[in-house]
């Protein structure tokens, strides 16, 4: 799924904290980075927000569950 209307990057990593599965974050060029990683978090979050714009990112989601609260994450914020 396309990285969207996200406002609140805390809520957000809330969300991918409480995700039971992997969860990355793949670039346009295809590195991956494992979301669920602190560390990784802090990366991409500085990649993303560093120009006021987000870049091509899609977010993937092993587990079903995961995959319907991310959505619903980035649905309703």
């Amino acid at each position: 799924m396309k990285v969207q209307n996200i406002t609140d990057i805390e809520g957000f990593f809330k969300a991918i904290d409480s995700c039971k599965g992997k969860v990355e974050l793949v670039t346009g060029e295809g590195d991956r980075l494992n979301l669920k990683s602190k560390l990784s978090q802090y990366v991409s979050l500085a990649t993303i927000f560093s120009n006021g714009e987000i870049p091509e990112l899609e977010l993937v989601a092993h587990e079903k569950e995961d995959i319907d609260r991310l959505i619903s994450y980035m649905i309703n914020g």
